[in-house]
């Protein structure tokens, strides 16, 4: 009969493990993974093979509505506007025919017009159609004239709606009448055109040039590709998944677009971080190949499990946003990081134990494969640690210059700029705001009880604010609601529009309800201002409480936290310079707006932190295992360089690139997260990261990985050393 060493021992020749390098809980998921090859491989491909069949499904089942602010009046007064006035809510489609040569409603022009009321009478989703109506629809000049088609569904559908329709409606105009279908729908419509373009366009740039840079940073071919493959099963997954989420819970387009940019960084990101642990344990320290997955996970896949699950935590505090897209996108973005984790950390151990040797393939001259302290990095480690305060403060100084602009910052919700100017919205946009007045395109929408009808008319026509108030229109259905319709005096994205809407719900009826599409950006402007402070507030509590459980150590764990505010203030100090200032928009082929997007400071400050603590988790982590094994900062802080130093530099590259390629085509909103992502990772990985936060670990010395005796009762015990 055997003994219980003897069992153990047996166990242990099977895992080619020795006593002293006995796994953690990771470390034994990396083995377990080799040992069970076949279900892992089973199980990954029917996630990659039944979600990726409908992964081709996303661009066209995903919505790109839902950009409101949940519980808001104008919200309500649309809901009111479709529910009760045959579909005249800010979603309907607003059909442009234009006449070049005499009165539109005559001639070419009527036939054209009769047309156009046929085909949207032929939709089941659209609700009544309204003819053109002198006075109210048809130019004082009578060569312009809107057909009205209201919405029958959703503003989801709608948009769906005006992407079936707008093709047909456009191919009406004949010589001398043209037709252009507008409204929010249609510029939600055009908008997931133009920007599926730019995603395409920017993927095609991004990965010859994210290969190549992994290329020199593994210094082979084989290595190299592992975190593509990687991050395209993560993704087909993901995409597969939004689609059959969006069976229950709308999606917006946005979160596929987000998720695919992060999930692409953040993916090679950790397996960059396993595979040149392995190749380093395994070739390096001349482990077996079990040994080197064990201790690969037990070391670097700890760091990449704390480094997902800070980018989910960050993410998460997004949801607090009331608004359908916002959530939708965090919630998508969310989604591929948990599969681009997942297969890091069950795939990819796999195929390294699989491929072994085998992934020094291809090799590059001179290339250095097994080595994982860099000699470059252990030398500017040891430069930084006899300079601490001159590099320190000039890192500093630059971050905190490019940060002062962002004191004036100004946000708004996106404009019709951020369409081509050939879209079909944007040309009749255009042609309604020439024929009806700036202020046409954004009219307001007010739902009122009837027996106010008067009072709230009154109001309207006599603010300054607005230009023409169309008669109150009774509702058919018995309700006893009025809709009155009007048209302010200056450009939806004008700033002035909210005193205008301000005003008027402080002096209207108590039951009037203003909304309209231009009013409904308001207040999902002033709902992210609301939310912008609390959000923040959230992502900083919840990083460091991770960090804290992570590395045990309150001091370092509230620095790193802090200095990734600086990369984030910085980056939207440059946001500032580029999209409000117009500085470079020639270069990168934009218009300016005179503002940043309301939603960028919410969301990109959780995907930037996100980012920033990534980067965090894979130093301090690294520090603290150099520290858990010889009890001396300066080991700690150089050592931590020269191991992760290289990664972080190459990872780093790998997310400019990937950032900045989305920033050279495409729509407005695209070049703002690839400017502002690219510009907060290239100052936090070279600048924060591989300069600031070394030198606070210098100064801080033991100070930083000091933890009171009653912290360390309540903490769970987390070490970094593998053995």
């Amino acid at each position: 009969m055997s003994t219980t060493s003897d069992l153990d021992a047996d166990r242990r020749r099977s895992l080619d493990i020795t006593p002293t390098s006995r796994p953690g809980p990771l470390g034994r998921l990396g083995v377990w993974v080799t040992d069970h090859a076949r279900i892992v491989t089973g199980v990954w491909l029917l996630l990659i093979i039944g979600l990726g069949a409908f992964a081709p499904q996303v661009e066209h089942n995903l919505s790109g509505a839902g950009w409101q602010a949940d519980g808001s009046e104008s919200v309500a007064a649309r809901e009111l506007a479709q529910d009760h006035f045959g579909g005249n809510a800010s979603s309907a489609i607003q059909v442009v025919v234009h006449s070049t040569d005499g009165p539109v409603t005559e001639g070419p022009g009527a036939d054209v017009l009769a047309r156009v009321t046929s085909v949207l009478e032929a939709e089941p989703r659209i609700a009544d159609v309204v003819a053109p109506t002198p006075g109210a629809t048809v130019s004082a000049d009578g060569r312009t004239a809107i057909v009205l088609a209201g919405a029958g569904t959703d503003t989801n559908e709608m948009v769906r709606v005006a992407t079936d329709l707008k093709g047909e409606l456009e191919d009406l105009s004949v010589d001398g009448v043209q037709v252009n279908p507008t409204g929010s729908s249609l510029l939600w419509s055009d908008f997931n055109e133009a920007n599926l373009e730019a995603m395409l366009t920017s993927e095609m740039v991004s990965w010859p040039v994210t290969m190549a840079i992994l290329v020199l940073a593994f210094g082979a071919l084989v290595a190299a590709g592992l975190p593509l493959l990687l991050t395209l099963a993560g993704l087909v997954a993901s995409a597969g998944s939004l689609v059959l989420i969006n069976e229950l819970v709308p999606v917006s387009i946005w979160a596929m677009n987000f998720a695919m940019m992060f999930a692409l960084a953040l993916g090679i990101d950790y397996a960059l971080f396993l595979v040149v642990r392995y190749r380093a344990s395994r070739t390096g320290a001349d482990n077996t190949a079990r040994q080197a997955i064990a201790e690969t996970m037990d070391t670097a896949g700890k760091a990449v499990l704390l480094s997902g699950a800070t980018v989910l935590i960050s993410l998460s505090a997004v949801m607090l946003v009331p608004s359908p897209s916002f959530r939708s996108m965090a919630g998508g973005i969310m989604l591929s990081v948990v599969f681009v984790l997942a297969a890091t950390l069950t795939l990819l151990p796999l195929v390294l134990f699989k491929l072994d040797h085998r992934i020094d393939k291809l090799a590059l001259p001179r290339a250095t494969t097994g080595e994982h302290r860099s000699a470059r990095f252990t030398a500017w480690g040891e430069r930084l640690w006899k300079r601490p305060v001159a590099f320190g403060l000039a890192a500093l100084v630059v971050l905190l210059a490019l940060a002062a602009p962002v004191v004036g910052l100004q946000t708004a919700m996106p404009s019709i700029k951020v369409l081509p100017e050939d879209a079909s919205a944007r040309v009749g946009y255009d042609l309604v705001q020439d024929a009806f007045g700036d202020g046409a395109p954004g009219t307001l929408q007010v739902v009122a009880d009837a027996g106010e009808a008067d009072a709230t008319a009154a109001t309207l026509v006599a603010d300054a604010g607005v230009a023409a108030t169309l008669p109150p229109q009774p509702a058919d259905d018995g309700s006893g609601l009025v809709l009155i319709q009007a048209v302010p005096t200056v450009d939806p994205s004008d700033p002035a529009l909210a005193d205008t809407v301000d005003r008027l719900r402080a002096e209207l009826p108590g039951s009037a309800l203003v909304g309209g599409a231009a009013v409904e950006n308001l207040d999902l402007t002033t709902q992210l201002d609301d939310s912008t402070p609390l959000v923040i507030g959230v992502v900083l509590v919840l990083g460091f409480l991770l960090l804290l459980v992570a590395l045990q150590a309150p001091l370092i764990s509230l620095l790193g936290t802090v200095v990734s505010l600086l990369s984030t203030a910085a980056a939207f100090g440059v946001a500032r310079l580029v999209f409000q200032e117009g500085i470079g928009s020639d270069l990168l082929g934009f218009e300016s707006q005179g503002f940043l997007d309301a939603w960028a400071p919410v969301f990109f400050f959780a995907m930037i932190f996100a980012i920033a603590m990534d980067y965090t988790v894979f130093l301090l982590a690294s520090a603290k295992e150099h520290y858990e094994r010889t009890g001396d900062p300066r080991e700690a802080m150089v050592g931590a360089l020269a191991h992760s130093g290289r990664v972080i530099f190459a990872a780093g590259a790998v997310m400019v690139a990937v950032f900045f390629t989305f920033a050279l085509s495409g729509p407005l909103p695209p070049k703002e997260m690839g400017i502002v992502l690219g510009v907060a990772v290239l100052l936090d990985a070279f600048l924060v990261r591989l300069v600031l936060l070394p030198v606070m670990l210098r100064l801080t010395g033991d100070a930083a990985w000091w933890s009171p005796a009653w912290l360390r009762r309540v903490l769970p015990t987390i070490t970094f050393s593998h053995g």
